[in-house]
């Protein structure tokens, strides 16, 4: 298994890289098309956190400039349906910070907009991998929702977390809903939309 891949980057390609080693080998890997690798200069040092596919008929490398990266990736192909060119699809739609808040409020909307990747699949990934993220862990309440939670909103996340949900998932559901509510049971009815 190659872990990861230092050397110079020869060629930048539609989500393709190709990277020569002090050897002389040009390795070809794929990468999201949001990577920051494409930032990176012809002919600069480059070190890649790779994942390498074997199959009868294809041997394929798969590129990300963190292992952080690299473990999203590795954890999404572990699901039922998703193999790596739907996880580059995942990763090449929603950025690491999207893709965790995504899962941890189950935004399997937000997921589904990758190429490739259908609602029930995109369902499964946030079933799946839901306990991995917890919103408080990564901080996403206070950096991505940033609607107050008071007055008609504030009972209505009351009101979610009485029926069983938690604080964070209420909070993201309501936040979602147009401040022009008549009706705490408006943003409930609305905030249980947006939790399905």
């Amino acid at each position: 298994m190659i872990r990861y891949i230092k050397g110079k980057l020869v060629e930048s390609l539609d989500k393709k890289i190709v990277v020569e080693n002090e050897s002389g080998i040009g390795f070809e890997i794929n990468i999201p098309a949001a990577s920051s690798l494409y930032k990176v200069e012809i002919g600069d040092d480059i070190k890649i956190f790779t994942y390498m596919k074997v199959s009868e008929d294809d041997i394929s490398l798969f590129g990300f400039e963190d292992r952080e990266n690299l473990q999203m990736f590795e954890m999404l192909i572990k699901v039922g349906g998703v193999g790596p060119k739907g996880a580059i699809s995942i990763l090449s739609e929603l950025p690491l910070p999207e893709l965790k808040k995504a899962i941890a409020t189950s935004d399997s909307k937000a997921i589904a907009r990758a190429n490739g990747i259908g609602k029930k699949t995109a369902e499964k990934i946030c079933i799946d991998l839901q306990d991995k993220f917890q919103i408080d862990d990564i901080d996403l309440v206070s950096t991505k929702v940033n609607v107050p939670m008071n007055g008609l909103r504030g009972e209505a996340v009351e009101a979610l977390v009485s029926l069983g949900y938690s604080k964070n998932e209420a909070m993201s559901a309501i936040s979602k809903i147009a401040e022009d509510q008549d009706s705490v049971e408006d943003y409930i009815k609305k905030g249980l939309i947006n939790l399905f």
